[in-house]
């Protein structure tokens, strides 16, 4: 007679080895993953923070490890790229690069659909009404950053003798620089630093402030990043993660405020910061989240013309290695226009 109790057991287990197999990929699974930020916390930052606390990741199956702050857009894109992060937030421009020194990066959604990246001075040193105001000044410039290259794209689309600028190398964070007058002007982002030297010059109308789109720098900002592996491994994981992120971006468009209390709330040392992040996600409110595009297709939605300005200007720097780099190689639309499809 067999030993009902171990044939029980038996029966038992192998039901839930069957269910675990049948399970594997099953609407049950949460899958975990790893977010890298291009930068220290930025209003911009705040569609991985809304997503993590209003339950979007949640209900998308999505649990967040870390998010991880960061140091650049080029560190970051190289971790992203070696799958130490599964997602991520980068310069596009610079991902362009990255990707032709075959770090294996691409777009999901751009989020700034022009660049918030322009020159600042203080306005009652130098006022910057065209780039040709630049001449004769002294610059501040950090070589090797996403900042370099647009600075250097900016010179060249307007023909600027940079040998009649006098360029001296800083270290992020430029405020100091510019503040204390050791240059007459300095890289900005009107999404980041801009509040920041506005206190520190003055307040509102303080700087004078040349921004890159209006003189013939046409490319992408930031945006949101995966590495090709998951994409290629998993791509319902990367559709469910562009849903809960595409969701909170809608959210953090209509509610700057709330997402600057959530950004402010993320970690003790960003306790004061709620009216800085609620003034950076303004000015991308104001100035770049939204195109013709995105009116169209939806926030995040990408152009092909687009990236290939935005491919066309970093070609003409020679910045680009490993031959020519097309639009398919740097970002996959897919995602964001399935969801819009779907929303």
């Amino acid at each position: 007679m067999p030993n009902s109790r171990k044939s029980a057991a038996f029966a038992g287990s192998a039901l839930l080895l069957f269910a675990a197999a049948c399970g594997s990929g099953g609407e049950s699974d949460t899958d975990t993953v790893n977010v890298q930020l291009d930068y220290q916390l930025r209003g911009n930052h705040g569609m991985f923070y809304v997503a993590q606390e209003l339950g979007y990741f949640e209900d998308e199956r999505i649990e967040i490890e870390e998010i991880t702050l960061g140091s650049g857009s080029p560190d970051a894109l190289r971790i992203i790229g070696s799958g130490r992060a599964d997602f991520g937030f980068a310069d596009l421009p610079s991902l362009v690069t990255a990707r032709s020194q075959g770090v294996p990066v691409q777009a999901l959604a751009a989020v700034n659909q022009i660049s918030p990246l322009g020159m600042c001075s203080l306005s009652d040193n130098v006022e910057l009404d065209s780039a040709e105001d630049l001449l004769g000044l002294t610059v501040g410039v950090h070589p090797g950053g996403s900042t370099y290259i647009f600075y250097e794209a900016l010179a060249a689309a307007n023909g600027l003798d940079r040998d009649r600028i006098e360029e001296v190398t800083v270290t992020p964070p430029y405020e100091n620089y510019l503040i204390e007058k050791q240059v007459d002007s300095v890289v900005c982002y009107i999404d980041a630093e801009v509040p920041l030297l506005e206190d520190a010059a003055g307040g509102e109308g303080s700087l004078s402030i040349l921004q890159g789109a209006d003189v013939g720098y046409d490319a992408y900002g930031s945006g949101l990043v995966t590495n090709d592996e998951v994409i290629e491994e998993d791509g319902d994981l990367v559709q469910r993660f562009t849903n809960a992120y595409l969701r909170a971006f809608e959210y953090v468009a209509e509610n700057p405020e709330e997402t600057a209390r959530i950004l402010a709330e993320s970690a003790p040392e960003q306790a004061d910061n709620a009216d800085l992040f609620e003034r950076q996600l303004q000015a991308d409110i104001d100035h770049s989240f939204t195109s013709d595009v995105t009116e169209e297709n939806g926030l995040g939605a990408m152009d092909e013309e687009m990236w290939n300005s935005t491919i066309d200007i970093l070609a003409e720097q020679g910045v680009l290695e490993g031959g020519p780099i097309s639009a398919d190689d740097v970002h996959d639309p897919t995602f964001t226009d399935s969801y819009h499809a779907e929303n």
